[in-house]
């Protein structure tokens, strides 16, 4: 006689990772290349324009301190931009305790300082005197 078979064959479930272990997966959904991608290029913008920004104020402080060591005072601080768009960078130093104001080159061409009398201590400007000519 016919015995009705038994089915003992389990089911297979089809395995699933577990969540986390989609490391594989994670790339190739486009949201995140293209985050990954704005991310990227905006960082190095970001990043461009900070060392652009404050590239004149820190060859501005390696110009005071090498001036300061020199003259042996105590450097300051510098000013973060050209205001005047002279090349340099408005700086001030301690010496022998009076502050000596400094003006430090912006530009890899010209790293150092020089001392900035202004303009209550300008040389005296010479007259025009007539050359003899009928003058």
């Amino acid at each position: 006689m016919n015995q009705p078979q038994s089915d003992n064959q389990t089911a297979t479930s089809p395995t699933s990772t577990p969540p986390g272990n989609n490391s594989s997966n994670f790339f190739s959904d486009w949201r995140v290349r293209v985050g990954l991608l704005v991310g990227t290029v905006g960082g190095l913008i970001l990043s461009l324009f900070l060392v652009g920004f404050f590239w004149p104020h820190w060859l501005a402080g390696l110009g005071m301190r090498s001036w300061s060591s020199h003259a042996n005072a105590t450097p300051i601080e510098c000013m973060m931009r050209d205001t005047n768009d002279d090349g340099y960078v408005s700086c001030s130093a301690m010496l022998k305790g009076e502050v000596v104001p400094l003006e430090c080159g912006a530009s890899v061409f010209n790293i150092g300082c020089r001392v900035n009398y202004g303009a209550a201590a300008a040389p005296p400007v010479r007259a025009n005197k007539a050359n003899g000519r009928g003058g």
